[in-house]
């Protein structure tokens, strides 16, 4: 029985690195996810442009990620204000960008210029609207009157009950049921 047990999650556990192994192999684009785009390279440009997300709720951050920019660069849109790309590491360089929390839903384009480059690369990324907190009125409306009869019930009935068994225990106790 126990070998067969034994077996069985030795099966599931090849199994699962089997089945994740093709995944983590195929790799992706350099920005995880999300839109990318090709700039004018060759003198020192933008090779490769990458957006993650591709929407980004009003307020929410991008991730853009370059290729290319060998002393940095700014990344510019309707939707956030200018952004510093970082210094290269092995050749690529990112950017947080967070998104304004007025800025309207809809389709924005982004600019990333090089330092070392006049060429421009763009992308497009989707704003969407901001939903909010769904989290109720977060305790700033007191109890109504029923909502406080009904925990008194509820602590009377606790107390009686509570009593009710502590008086019985003693009586087993003493040997007198």
């Amino acid at each position: 029985m126990r070998a067969s047990r034994a077996l069985a999650v030795a099966a599931a556990a090849i199994a699962a690195v089997g089945l994740s192994a093709p995944m983590a192999a195929a790799g992706g684009d350099v920005g995880q996810g999300g839109q990318s785009g090709r700039g004018q390279g060759g003198d020192g440009g933008v090779q490769v442009l990458s957006v993650s997300p591709e929407a980004v709720h009003q307020g929410g951050t991008l991730t853009i990620t370059v290729r290319g920019c060998n002393r940095g660069g700014t990344v510019t849109s309707n939707a956030f204000p200018q952004t510093n790309l970082s210094q290269p590491r092995n050749g690529i360089s990112t950017a947080s960008a967070r998104v304004n929390d007025n800025a309207a839903p809809g389709q924005y384009n982004l600019a990333v210029r090089c330092h070392d480059s006049q060429n421009v690369a763009t992308a497009q990324f989707t704003v969407l609207a901001a939903r909010g907190a769904m989290g109720g009125l977060g305790g700033s409306v007191g109890p109504s009157g029923t909502e406080m009869a009904i925990g008194g019930g509820l602590v009377a009935t606790a107390a009686v009950g509570g009593s009710l068994f502590i008086v019985r225990r003693r009586r087993m106790i003493s040997g007198k049921v």
